[in-house]
């Protein structure tokens, strides 16, 4: 259709914890660049390590309603982790993809995550590659500090359980985070059962499978339907530039499912402009109350902060200039980070937005040789606790189904009052930007571009 654009927060319990994580807040504020950063490492490595390290306890309480403050702070630390890996990686991501998609989803945590699998079966060289690449560095001057991967893994699902966990105990959303991976092998591949137990620490689900990759789109058809059939989410995972004789690809699949309070969906499809010529019907969720809101004159954005949960958030970002997407994208997501999310103040809005169901699939190699980051992959790779057996790994996937629609419940009073005059009209028909944030762990779950909403990611 061709027509005319219009004009257009985690309190500790004493003073040294108190100083980590204001340690930990200036930290997160900083742009991803060339800067020197205070790293609270000692959450994260083991106790062996050849620095003084503050003794922890082994294991996480993996319920989140459990966690203790220490516990928190351990997923705090690795949240921002993953949310300085996600910034870079999603540079690349948006790049490659975003402009010829339409829409672009990445999972800073699932990044991490998978990355951190492969470190758990690493040794040697490759362990020292995938632990740079995770943030921390393995040696300093004359300390050596090994990451514990047990430890993140098990940090990176409270992470996880922190934000779904508050979903259901406020009653004020539904949020749905599940993540499954599933390690598809070679029939003359074994892997070791500690590598695969210790996956269990992150992901509920971990599903080992034989399969035989001499053809590799038969494969790739054989996996989606497996999990298809196990999940029920319809996720295509191409297995296009993997070798014929890889015996390992592995890939972590996320699914989310967010449901907005006080939203319904409008009864006919409303006009989104892709661009300044060109708009597109899609379904359109729309809703009011006091929304954290912003808007840049300078920079030409503006930001809404929509809550899931009290500590949990959808933050909107949208150019006031289609054009000026791939501007902004930098400056809220790569230079600045989330420091702009000082200056939101509380607005009445009433919100018109896309519903979002974006589904999408990318190789972590691939992203990672843009970033300009350590290859995991190669000739040379050590992944002799994954497996003794000759490993050639084809591909490491991250696949996201993600999903954002009304609340079905019955609205309340303010719903009704949509003519009011003090609400603000912000109507997301142009290209913006999204973030999924949760507070308790400082956490970006899921950092997104929409050009189209009717193209996938």
């Amino acid at each position: 259709m061709q027509k005319r654009a219009p004009q257009s927060e985690m309190a500790p319990a004493s003073v040294s914890l108190r100083a980590t994580v204001l340690c930990l807040l200036a930290w997160a504020g900083l742009a991803a660049g060339d800067r020197v950063y205070i790293h609270p490492f000692h959450l994260v490595i083991h106790n062996e390590s050849t620095c003084e390290q503050l003794a922890l306890q082994d294991q996480l309480v993996l319920v989140a309603a459990k966690l203790d403050t220490e516990d928190k702070l351990r997923a705090a630390m690795v949240g921002m982790l993953a949310n300085f890996l996600g910034f870079r990686i999603y540079g690349m991501h948006s790049e490659l993809w975003g402009v010829v998609h339409g829409a672009t989803i990445l999972s800073p945590t699932a990044v991490f995550g998978t990355l951190a699998s492969l470190y758990l079966g690493a040794l040697d060289h490759t362990a020292d590659r995938l632990q740079a690449i995770l943030g921390v560095p393995w040696k300093d001057e004359n300390c050596t500090s090994r990451l514990d991967a047990h430890k993140v893994l098990s940090a990176l699902q409270a992470v996880q359980g922190l934000l779904v966990a508050q979903g259901r105990a406020d009653g004020q959303s539904q949020l749905l985070l599940s993540t499954v991976v599933g390690l598809f092998t070679a029939p003359d591949l074994h892997l070791k059962q500690p590598f695969v137990q210790g996956l269990a620490l992150y992901a509920p689900v971990v599903l080992p499978r034989s399969l035989d990759f001499t053809d590799l789109e038969v494969a790739a058809e054989k996996i989606d339907r497996f999990m298809q059939a196990v999940t029920g989410w319809k996720i295509s995972s191409p297995l296009t530039g993997a070798s014929v004789d890889s015996t390992l690809v592995f890939n972590t699949y996320v699914h989310f499912q967010g449901k907005m309070k006080d939203f319904s969906l409008l009864a006919e499809p409303q006009e989104f402009w892709v661009d300044n010529s060109t708009s597109v019907s899609v379904p359109m969720l729309s809703g009011v109350g006091t929304f954290q809101h912003w808007s840049d004159a300078q920079d030409n954005f503006s930001v809404t902060q929509v809550p899931f949960t009290e500590s949990a958030c959808l933050l909107l970002i949208q150019p006031h200039y289609a054009s000026d997407l791939d501007k902004v994208e930098g400056l809220t997501f790569q230079q600045n980070s989330l420091n702009w999310m000082k200056k939101l103040s509380p607005r009445a809005i009433h919100l018109t937005m896309p519903r979002l169901v974006l589904r999408g699939s990318y190789d972590l190699q691939d992203l990672l040789a843009q970033a300009e980051l350590p290859a995991i992959l190669g000739t040379e790779l050590n992944l002799q606790k994954l497996s003794n057996d000759n490993l050639r790994v084809g591909k490491v996937l991250n696949s996201i189904f993600f999903e954002l629609e009304a609340d079905e419940r019955e609205p309340t009073e303010s719903t009704r009052q949509l003519n009011r005059p003090e609400f603000l009209e912000v109507t997301l028909d142009r290209p913006f930007l999204f973030a999924v944030y949760d507070q308790s762990a400082t956490a970006l779950h899921f950092l997104g571009r929409v050009a189209n909403p009717l193209s996938p990611a």
